[in-house]
């Protein structure tokens, strides 16, 4: 539990986090920041969830562009 502590994103659902960039920025910017195909064909939560959850690197892009969301 302490290792949590610090962790911003503990406790955060990736679902949570995609509704809310994609209700924020809609899916058009997002493809724009972060240049994935799941964000600029045909685009859906749940493609998106399927995609992210096998590719850290994009997940990894997607939690960064949270964090930056939520701070401002």
């Amino acid at each position: 539990m302490k290792e949590q502590l610090n962790n911003p994103l503990h406790g955060v659902k990736l679902v949570d986090i995609l509704e809310y960039l994609v209700s924020e920025y809609s899916w058009e910017e997002l493809a724009e920041n972060i240049n994935i195909q799941c964000f600029k064909n045909d685009p859906s939560v749940k493609s998106s969830l399927k995609f992210l959850r096998k590719t850290p690197w994009a997940r990894e892009k997607v939690e960064r562009l949270y964090l930056k969301s939520i701070k401002k």
